[in-house]
Formats: structure tokens, sequence, C-alpha cells
């Protein structure tokens, strides 16, 4: 996934001078495979248990909907309009600092999305509670911030996908990417408050499920 995302993004942009686009590939591979294989160090086992059909199959119902249609928002329908935007020059050029600025919500947005993996060592792909697992509320690290550090690291990075890349249509795909994002973790955080013990203290004690202050 993590190397067919800069190749859709270079084959629809059509231009292997793009800087932009090399620096965003050069992210976004370091942060995904630098996260995983953090987390794999500090939780030995949770790579394969975010890959394993058991606990997939366990899933809530609404999230066997929503966890892939997040999976697939987040990144493919983003850098096709990103793509095509610079191929046919729809926006137009942003300034050196926008591309920066972008850059460096990335570079936290990723950064503090993989913290909340390697932090959690419950980070499933799925909405599942597993206390037959020892399945226990994560309140360290990010998790001291918001209640779901790692959905918030992604849509910092979503918007910051749309300076980088200097793309204004990008917005289109961000909105629907972070909305359901948003609406996966209400239902999300319904789910653990509801089933996963010590969660509602938790969240008592960390009041903002994304952004602190805001929501």
């Amino acid at each position: 996934m993590y190397l067919l995302i800069p190749l859709i993004l270079f084959v629809c942009g059509g231009d292997l001078g793009w800087w932009q686009a090399w620096l965003y590939s050069v992210l976004i591979v370091a942060a995904g495979l630098g996260g995983r294989i953090w987390a794999e160090q500090r939780h030995p086992g949770l790579t394969a248990d975010r890959q394993n059909t058991e606990i997939m199959q366990n899933a809530k119902a609404w999230d066997k909907v929503l966890a892939p249609l997040m999976a697939v928002s987040i990144g493919y329908p983003l850098v096709i309009v990103a793509g095509l935007d610079h191929r046919y020059t729809w926006s137009p050029e942003f300034p050196l600092w926008l591309n920066v600025i972008g850059f460096v919500l990335i570079s936290l947005g990723y950064a503090f999305a993989a913290w909340a993996l390697a932090e959690n060592r419950f980070f499933y792909s799925v909405v599942v509670i597993r206390t037959d697992r020892g399945h226990a509320v994560c309140d360290t690290g990010p998790y001291r911030i918001v209640r779901h550090p790692g959905y918030t690291g992604n849509i910092y990075a979503l918007f910051g996908i749309v300076l980088a890349l200097g793309s204004v249509w990008t917005l289109i795909p961000v909105a629907v990417a972070s909305i359901i994002s948003i609406f996966r973790t209400q239902l999300e955080d319904q789910t653990l408050q509801e089933e996963l013990p010590g969660y509602r203290d938790y969240a008592g004690r960390v009041r903002y499920r994304l952004f602190p202050g805001i929501y």
C-alpha cells in the first residue's frame, strides 16, 4: 500500500520532476513502514493481530464497512485528485511557504499516528473488544492528549497534503475522508465506553476524542 500510493500519484501527475510528490512519497513510506516496525518492536505480534482473520470476523458489523472505507479514503482518492490536478493545472500555483506548512502538518500528523500505533498494544485494524486476550485501556503517550490519536494524526496529515501537493481540489476527498473518520470515531468511542472496562473513567480524564479543546 505504501508503495502503491506514491506510484498512483506519479502516474496521475505524469511528472517525475515533481519534487513535492517525491518528498510526500518519502514521508508516507517512512512513516508507514517505520511506524509498524516500531510498533512490532514494542509489541511483538501486533502486526499479525492487525491482519488476523478471526479478529476481523469478530469486528462490529458497522466497522466491517467503515474500516475498509476509511483505509481507502485516506489514501487513494487524494493522490489521484492531486496527481490529476498537477497534470492539468486545475489549481493555481501554491507559494513555497504553503508547501512547507503542508509538509510540516504531514510529518507531525504521521508521527502522531505512528506514536499511537506503537503505544497501544491493542491497536487493531477494526473495532473489536478482546477482553479474553487482556484488552485494556491505553492511557499513555498520545492517549493522554486525545482518545483517538491515530485518527487525529491522519486527519492533520490529510489537510497537510492539500498544501504540500498544491491542490485545492484535493479538499473534496479530504472532506469526505475526514467525515468518515469522525463518524467512525464516534461509533468506536461509544463501543469502547459500553464494552471496555475502565474506558468510561478514562473518557472522564481525557475529555476530547480528536482535537483538544474542540471535539
